[in-house]
This record gives C-alpha cells, structure tokens and sequence, in this order.
C-alpha cells in the first residue's frame, strides 16, 4: 500500500504516545478517487485511533486498521437500513443555492434551522429560498442568514479561504489541541479505572458523559461505547435529534435528555461528572460554559477528568460561535471549489464523496479520549483536547494530491450486520478497528431516544 499520512504528531505532544508506533494500514490505498486525498484523511484518523489504545492497552499490534471497514464507517449512513428504509439525505431546503454572484451552502435538516432561514429569507419554501437568494450576494446572504441564528455558509475558493481572518486563526493549530489542567490543581486521580484484559472490551467500566449530536461526537463516542465503555448520551429536550442520525451514531451507548436551564436537572448532570472518567462535548465554542460544563470548568472541578471538546469552526478567530456542520465547512474551506464541475447550467459546487470531515474529527475526538486516558495511567492527572471540523479540513488540504489520474479501486461490498432495534430491522456496517485481525463489531442497537436514566449503570 502507498504510504498514509501520519496523522498522530499531535497526539505525541502526550507523554504516554511518543514511543508508540503508528498501525500500518492494509487493502487499498484509494477507491473514492478525486481531487483530494479523502482515503488518506479516513485511514490516517483511524490509525491515529488505533495507535491511542495500543498506548492505553500496552498491547502491540492488537489494533489494526483495514481499508474495507474503514471505507465503509465512513459512509455508515449511507448503508444504513432502518426497517428496510434507506435515510433521506438532506432536506429539500438544505444543499447548495444560486446567489446573485455565486452559491451558497445551506443546512435546514433540523426543523429549528430550516424556520430559522425561512424567517431571514422572508420565504415559505425552497423555491421561494431559491428566488431570494438569487437577489443578494452570497456573503450577504451569509451574514443574514447567521444573523438569525440560520445554518448557511457561502461558497469560497481556496485562495478567497486563505486570505480569510477565520483561516488565519486556525492555520497554525495543531489537529488535535491538548491541555493539561492548571498548576496547583490536586492529579491524583480519583477513579481507580483501569484497562480491561479484554482486548474487544478495554474500556469496560469506564464512564463516558456523551453531550454531543449530529454525526463527528456520536461517530467517536460509539467507537468508544463499542470498546466497553458506558456512554450515555444527553440531549436537550426541546431539541430532539434527528433520528436517523441518531440510530447511526446510537449503537452502544444510552439516551436521556436534560433541561441544563433547569436547575435541578442540571444539579442531576453535574453529579454524573463528579463519578464519570470522560466528557466529550460537541456544542459551538462557550455555549455549554454558562452551565459551568466549558472544559476548563469541568476540569477545575476534576482535575482527573478527561474532557475532549469539538465544534465546526473552532475555539478562535470570529466564527468561533458560529453554527456549522460538515457540508458547511466544505463550502467555505474550498473543499466545494475543488469538488466543482460544469454540467448543463454551467459550473456547480461539489462535494466530498462522504462527510469525511465529520467522521475523521469523531475518530480524531476518540484517540484524544484514549490518548488522555493512557497519561492519566501514568500521572494520575486529567486534561483536555480540543477539535475542530474546519482544522481537520485543513489537515485534508495538507496531504499531497493523490497520484496520477485518481484512479481508485474497487472495494468489496461491505459486510453488512444486522439487529433487531426499537426502530425496527437494522442493516449495519461495523466499526473500522481491527482487534487481532477480526473487526470489532458493537455489542448493543441503538435504544429509543431519551429513554434512559440519568444514571450510570
């Protein structure tokens, strides 16, 4: 196989990684073919993964990384079958728009931020949306539809990104930031948790605090629950989860829902905190700190706590509060630009051939968790990570250009699992880790939303 890019240099800014060996993946090297080198960023994330809990296990060799279940974890949606039924997609206001001067990307999936763009755009529907944009620039139609905490992102070039004060915050930060917590804070750790012998099962025993949604967190923390871990994940009541993205990401792992505005329920969260070993949030930057659950919060109040942090546009530079999703991302990174190709009404944005940003920042948020967890072993002590889906797009961007023609192979069909569920049949892929040469597979279906206590088991 042509070598995959090293994605794990970050994670050797951690004691407990610099003397382990990054996993040699094995099959082939391309098969969705393009401009960019998407097959790189999949496998590199995963072998980062994978090089995290040989760390935390002190197993060589156990967790490998093969091209097929990478491919596959990658596009879990898109194979998903809930009852026999294939996932819709994106709703008929999302996708890319014609403005005045250009396009614009616009995300309307979750019923609150389709209103929300109704409401700036004056419109009652897509072609009214259609008719609006096609009167105003695509930044002003950026700026407007932000402004009323709408989901839109213009559609950029590359050297237009670079020149941009958000590309500038975010250029020189390495994939994965961590933090380790303030001086003077007690790092003897508190839970006495220790790697299972276990090598499908490492985690078991550990609690994981999951507040994350859509696709990049849920993607980590179902590695993470396949692993062993006890992941329950909470929502905000009044903003239920879509739930074909929740039965994608929903495999080993609970669901509750909390009123963090309520004061008693929140007291029942921090609780949780005060016996968990990790917290991953998935929220834009600040938002989850006027609950007093920001990292630096979290960790003040547990200093043996392992907190990994993720947003779309990050923690710096004027985006930073932002809403955001992958598609989003693409659009204003230059990923669109780079995807683009004529057809009969002239040249059209594109797109990656899956929502690599999502699914590699969730397999880059899982090894940070293993990766802290295995210096917690060593020092006793917490810490955090943080990641962002506009940094990961620019570790794309970073890789050389695939070879020659782009030519990719051809995979094999995936081998599908199934499961009866709450939701009906299941038709599944696996997770991409390899352990002893046998892809792990998850140990429980998805279960109703917010149907579980809020309580560790």
């Amino acid at each position: 196989m042509e070598s995959v890019p090293d994605l794990t240099s970050s994670l050797r800014s951690v004691e407990a990684l610099r003397a382990v060996g990054a996993a040699v993946p094995a099959g082939l090297r391309r098969w969705w073919g393009g401009a960019l080198d998407v097959e790189g960023l999949a496998l590199g994330s995963v072998v980062a993964a994978a090089t995290a809990l040989e760390a935390l296990t002190g197993v060589a060799g156990a967790y490998t990384v093969s091209s097929g279940p990478v491919a596959a974890s990658f596009d879990s949606l898109g194979h998903l079958r809930i009852n026999g039924a294939k996932p819709q997609g994106f709703a008929p206001a999302s996708g890319f728009r014609r403005t005045s001067d250009g396009w614009i990307r616009l995300h309307a999936n979750y019923p609150h931020h389709a209103a929300r763009l109704m409401e700036a755009l004056g419109a009652k529907g897509p072609q009214e949306v259609d008719t609006a944009l096609l009167s105003m620039s695509s930044l002003e139609a950026e700026d407007l539809i932000n402004a009323a905490h709408g989901v839109a992102a213009a559609v950029r070039s590359r050297t237009d990104w670079l020149s941009s004060p958000m590309q500038r915050a975010i250029r020189d930060e390495p994939w994965i930031r961590f933090q380790s917590p303030s001086a003077g804070h007690v790092s003897v750790a508190t839970t006495p948790w220790k790697p299972a012998k276990d090598p499908n099962r490492p985690l078991t025993g550990l609690r994981l605090l999951d507040l994350t949604r859509v696709i990049a967190g849920p993607t980590a923390t179902r590695l993470l629950g396949a692993l062993g871990a006890d992941v329950l994940r909470i929502d905000p009541p009044q903003l239920p989860e879509l739930e074909e993205a929740f039965v994608d990401g929903g495999f080993d792992k609970r669901s509750a829902v909390a009123d963090f505005g309520n004061a008693a329920e929140l007291g029942v969260v921090r609780s949780l905190i005060a016996t968990a070993d990790a917290v991953v949030t998935g929220y834009r930057d600040g938002s989850l700190d006027r609950f007093g659950l920001g990292a630096d919060a979290l960790l003040a109040g547990k200093p043996d706590l392992v907190v990994a942090t993720l947003s779309a546009w990050g923690s710096a530079g004027p985006w930073k509060h932002r809403r955001g999703f992958d598609s989003l991302v693409q659009a204003a990174s230059g990923i669109a630009e780079a995807y683009g190709q004529e057809d009969d009404g002239g040249w059209k944005p594109g797109a990656l051939p899956v929502q690599a940003l999502d699914h590699a920042t969730g397999y880059g948020v899982a090894a940070a968790v293993l990766a802290l967890l295995a210096e917690r072993l060593r020092t006793g002590a917490g810490g955090s990570a943080t990641l962002s889906l506009a940094r990961t797009a620019e570790e794309l961007f970073r890789l050389p250009s695939p070879r020659g023609d782009g030519i990719a192979g051809l995979l094999t069909q995936p081998d599908y699992l199934e499961t009866p569920s709450p939701f009906g049949p299941l038709r599944f892929v696996g997770p991409p880790l390899m352990v002893n040469g046998v892809q792990l597979t998850y140990r429980q279906p998805p279960v109703q939303y917010g149907t579980s206590a809020l309580e560790w088991r």
